[in-house]
């Protein structure tokens, strides 16, 4: 029907159709442009206007001393049968108490109990909302500032040579560490950390490593510690001697525990420049996916994370401008 129309207006007047088609195209030119101030939806965008029009929301992070360190020293010798030893780094004197054998339910419950109950600032609390609900206890002391070696085991006597299979009733070993001053309680917004660390034994297999790590605030809240991602340094080397049926053991052993490999064994060597423009330093961490790999000026073009394109929720700087500028020399 427009064929129709138009071919009868250029039969009436070549001039007024050539006018009424120019008219035409400049309007959808300022459509398509902008230039009426309407948002009309396009498939071609300029990278500008995709600036302005991309909603990541930006999180307003708070900066938080942790007062505790905590690591496994030689994973690959640890066993249920050999013990395990465990690496502090506090910068306050602390208390480090082991639970192995810790039920996974009441742990989870005491969680719960210091958000809405009481304050799991010291080993007696914790003790209190497990309600004995584990196999065995240890405490050390830990000095400040001093990198210690705790070795810690399962006694003999216990007669326990594995905890069943997945899905368990119990952690190997959970690790509390508190602050023994309670003058330091005061001082720090962190008073205390969970870490849940898996044990292998004779069922379950699967190299020792730290599964979760909680963080227990004196306001009532607990956060759970994630390790950010950052691109791969082309000159990183594999540093793990395991042979390939052992590392696809691992893999199938982490898939029934519902951990994936990337959590627990994140890459060693890390660059710091921005994977998009490789000239800017690495500064913003993409949510959920944890990726640190974007620069200040390239973050805000992205939508989708350039490593593993899920889509960006939220982000937030590693580091504020005040800081990058004490960096630079």
């Amino acid at each position: 029907m427009a064929a129709v129309f138009l071919v009868t207006l250029y039969e009436y007047s070549p001039l007024f159709y050539i006018a009424v088609v120019f008219t035409c195209f400049i309007v959808t030119t300022g459509l398509v442009l902008g230039w009426f101030g309407w948002d009309v939806p396009v498939i071609l965008r300029n990278s500008e206007e995709t600036q302005f029009n991309t909603r990541v929301f930006k999180k307003h992070m708070r900066q938080v001393k942790n007062p505790f360190g905590l690591e496994i020293t030689s994973p690959s010798s640890a066993s249920l049968a050999t013990g395990i030893t465990l690496t502090t780094d506090c910068l306050e004197n602390s208390l480090l108490t082991c639970y192995w054998g810790c039920s996974v339910q009441k742990l989870y419950e005491a969680l719960q109990k210091h958000v809405y109950c009481f304050r799991l600032s010291t080993p007696q609390a914790l003790e209190d909302a497990l309600y004995s609900e584990y196999l065995y206890q240890e405490q050390y002391f830990i000095k400040k500032d001093n990198k210690e070696e705790i070795y810690c085991q399962l006694p003999s006597d216990t007669k326990i040579e594995d905890f069943g299979t997945v899905p368990r009733s119990r952690y190997p070993l959970v690790a509390l560490l508190t602050l023994s001053d309670e003058e330091d309680r005061e001082i720090y917004d962190i008073i205390s950390m969970v870490s849940v660390i898996h044990i292998p034994d004779k069922t379950y297999t699967l190299s020792c490593r730290i599964l979760y790590q909680y963080l227990l605030l004196a306001q009532g809240q607990f956060h759970d510690l994630k390790q950010l991602f950052m691109s791969a340094n082309n000159n990183s080397t594999p540093t793990g001697n395991s042979s390939p049926e052992e590392q696809n053991m691992d893999r199938s052993l982490l898939a029934k525990a519902g951990l994936s490999e990337s959590e627990v064994e994140p890459s060693e060597g890390t660059s710091k420049d921005c994977v998009v423009c490789q000239n800017g330093s690495v500064n913003w961490a993409l949510l959920p996916c944890r990726h640190a790999c974007l620069c200040d000026g390239c973050v805000r073009y992205f939508r989708q994370c350039p490593m593993c394109r899920q889509f960006v929720q939220e982000s937030f700087a590693l580091c504020g401008q005040k800081e990058q500028d004490k960096d630079k020399p």
